[in-house]
């Protein structure tokens, strides 16, 4: 998991936590199955792939936790 860090006022270096990251794998499958719960009714992608990134955000907060 990639790391950074950041400069402080003093000047020294801080290590911050890992970054975690939502794939977009898992984004895609999460939106790909809500467009067979809808019947796969066309024309609605971009509600199903902001939807999926709103029901995986909780999942992202526990990871990095």
């Amino acid at each position: 998991m990639p790391t950074s860090t950041t400069n402080t006022p003093s000047g020294t270096r801080r290590r911050s936590q890992p970054a975690v990251v939502i794939s977009r794998e898992e984004i895609a499958r999460r939106a790909y199955e809500l467009f067979l719960s809808r019947g796969s009714q066309h024309g609605r992608d971009l509600e199903d792939w902001l939807r999926a990134e709103r029901e995986l955000q909780p999942k992202l907060l526990q990871r990095a936790s």
